[in-house]
């Protein structure tokens, strides 16, 4: 490690440097970083742009006693380094290792539990009344982005300092607006004069004095007032600010340790809010990141000397591609059809439709509701509007869904990408509850693909279907099935028999249809039939054919990637409720259990979760009351009887009867 890194294991030590070793340490860290998420992945430009911004913040102020509420989090790596974490950093977005964003479980620096963009003013804005309220002195910051701040949260967060006026400090860390060298110099000159130590002072006790006037002070200071707020609002770019009852400070170099050194000071010695406007670079001191910085937002692992994105196992088409270049399709021949994403462009594959077609896609930025609301009228006036939303971030617009959506029956298809376990970025990332969330809807279909040529099929069964509907699929490669040639509309509510059997049925629900038919191989060699259903739909769902297996089987068990409380199998034994005649039945549930999935590779998680086949082996193996040998047959353990016989198929019936007859 390096020379100075190697001695900061808390925001102590930092404290012990001279201002001008700072430029060298930040230099260690960027070379820490790239070290690091070269081989983990993860969000390389914002920490690379960060750096001297947290290296300010924690020499000026007293972490984790003043409180330091990050928005998003994944710009918080620099931050980890300075706390005591730099020894697991290696452990960055692993299993069971550091978190991709600040989390209050992993360190007593982390304040606030992140992942959202929008929330940081909110929070921080509480910790510092509850701070009044407790009549304690610490500060408190938000360090917020411009991506973030179009947020409809940042904004009411924005509103409510301004009419509480709390001491604390918002810090927008602007990495993506561009400011013109004739009007960006001329603000900076006005901004650092009107606000240094210097001019603060002066303004305070020039305002003193003009109150303490015999009989026209007061008239004369608010004179001095309303042609300061008129200079400022023709030159600085703070005024929005301002008038929201923000005392502005910048644009700020963000680069610069000692001038963010010298304006935190500043800051932390001032009554009221304040906000401080940063400018900082994406990929900063990696060139080769800082000329793409959309790319290496969130990198994979990488060549840290050619920049070249390491390759993996050659793999199937993603999921995402195939919903763009379906969407594409459908588009060519219908230009009703409009793609509508939150900040997400990249990632759900709708940047690709607007390179096709760009008067017909729309970016609302971190804006989800409105995003819903737009797609929602425009519906109304005979568009066919896609709304690409990764599950978890879709759950900020639930209202609109409801309000905007649902209760005019619009037709308006939600793509719901990254549904279910989606790794590395972990807790706040997971797509885990979006089926519960919508099937409960009156009018909302709810319907996920077995593989990727069932995704375009059903793609064209959500567009045109004359209501709302939301299509999960996860994020990741496809199976590499055989595509069809002609996309066609799938008849709503019908699930597909993809194998039969006579002993038990798998009913599968999306992604977990390929491992349920693993599973059920596995079944079979011992002599157990197995069917297996494709769902496709949780609602409305395929009752007859669900029943028509229940009698035939007496054993029902479902599988989802989604938590089992309100989730598919949920939506199962509603339906079979929904039955007068009575079956002897047992059924099984097989899904994410009622807790927070945290961080890591899906696959690691998924075993860890038993969601695999070999896991979802052993559950139904112990449900029907079957052991398991301790010989392995290649795919998995084989069960054998408990008793010793060898007719499975038979004591596995007989094992089903006596716990239906037992209750």
């Amino acid at each position: 490690m390096s020379q100075f890194l190697e001695n900061i294991n808390s925001p102590a030590d930092l404290k012990k440097l001279k201002r001008e070793d700072l430029p060298s340490l930040a230099g260690e860290i960027r070379q820490r970083l790239l070290e690091v998420i070269s081989k983990t992945g993860g969000h390389l430009g914002s920490n690379l742009g960060i750096v001297e911004l947290t290296l300010a913040m924690h020499h000026v102020f007293d972490s984790p006693t003043d409180k330091f509420v990050w928005d998003v989090g994944h710009q918080s790596y620099v931050h980890k380094l300075l706390t005591g974490r730099k020894d697991r950093f290696d452990t960055l977005r692993q299993y069971e290792g550091l978190c991709g964003f600040s989390k209050r479980e992993e360190s007593e620096y982390d304040h606030w539990n992140v992942g959202h963009g929008g929330t940081s003013i909110s929070a921080a804005l509480a910790f510092a009344k509850a701070r009044d309220l407790k009549k304690e002195k610490n500060k408190v910051l938000a360090i917020i982005g411009d991506g973030s701040l179009t947020a409809g949260m940042a904004f009411e967060g924005l509103n409510h300092v301004g009419h509480l006026k709390p001491d604390m400090i918002v810090i927008l860390n602007d990495n993506e607006m561009s400011i013109s060298n004739n009007v960006g110099g001329m603000s900076k000159h006005l901004s650092q004069i009107m606000t240094g130590q210097v001019m603060t002072k002066f303004k305070k006790e020039l305002d003193q004095m003009l109150l303490s006037i015999p009989g026209i002070g007061k008239e004369v200071s608010d004179y001095a007032h309303r042609l300061d707020d008129a200079v400022k609002g023709m030159f600085i770019p703070g005024r929005l600010f301002e008038d929201l009852g923000f005392r502005y400070m910048g644009p700020l170099d963000g680069h610069n340790t000692d001038l963010l050194i010298d304006n935190l000071e500043t800051a932390s010695e001032l009554k009221g809010p304040t906000l401080m406007h940063v400018i900082t670079r994406k990929g900063k001191g990696y060139e080769i990141a800082e000329g793409k910085a959309d790319v290496w937002h969130g990198a994979k692992p990488f060549n840290i000397a050619t920049g070249e994105f390491k390759k993996g196992k050659k793999a199937p088409p993603a999921y995402t591609k195939i919903f763009a270049e379906t969407l594409i399709e459908l588009a060519r021949k219908d230009e009703k059809i409009i793609g509508i994403t939150a900040a997400m462009p990249d990632g759900t594959g709708i940047s690709k439709f607007g390179k096709v077609f760009p008067e017909r896609t729309f970016d609302v930025g971190m804006a989800e509701q409105h995003g819903v609301g737009y797609g929602g009228a425009l519906a109304i006036e005979g568009f066919h509007p896609v709304i690409a939303i990764y599950s978890t971030f879709l759950q900020r617009a639930y209202d609109q869904v409801v309000h905007d959506i649902i209760g005019m029956n619009l037709p308006v298809t939600f793509a719901m990408d990254r549904s279910g376990i989606v790794g590395e970025d972990g807790a706040t990332h997971q797509g885990l509850f979006d089926i519960a969330y919508m099937r409960t809807l009156p009018n909302m279909v709810v319907m996920a693909p077995k593989d990727e040529n069932e995704l375009r099929h059903m793609l064209k069964t959500s567009i045109y279907h004359p209501g709302p509907s939301a299509l999960r699929y996860p994020r990741g490669s496809g199976l590499g099935v055989e595509m069809d040639e002609e996309i066609k509309q799938i008849e709503i509510g019908k699930g597909e028999v993809i194998k039969d059997g006579k002993d038990l049925a798998i009913i599968a629900f999306g992604s977990m249809v390929d491992p349920s038919m693993k599973t059920a191989a596995m079944l079979e060699e011992s002599g157990i039939s197995v069917a297996v259903i494709n769902a496709r739909f949780a609602k409305p769902i395929d009752k007859n054919l669900i029943m028509e297996y229940a009698k035939k089987t007496g054993c029902i068990i479902t599988t989802e990637e989604h938590s089992v409380q309100g989730g598919f199998g949920s939506a199962v034994l509603e339906a079979l409720q929904d039955f007068d005649e009575h079956i002897p039945l047992k059924t099984k549930c097989i899904g994410v259990p009622d807790i927070v999935v945290e961080h890591g590779a899906p696959g690691i998680i998924k075993k860890d979760l038993k969601l695999d086949p070999e896991g979802m082996f052993e559950t139904i193996c112990s449900f029907i009351n079957v052991t398991i040998s301790s010989k392995s047959n290649g795919n998995g353990a084989k069960p054998s009887s408990s008793n010793g016989k060898n007719d499975l198929k038979n004591d596995i019936k007989k094992s089903i009867a006596t716990q239906t007859a037992n209750g």
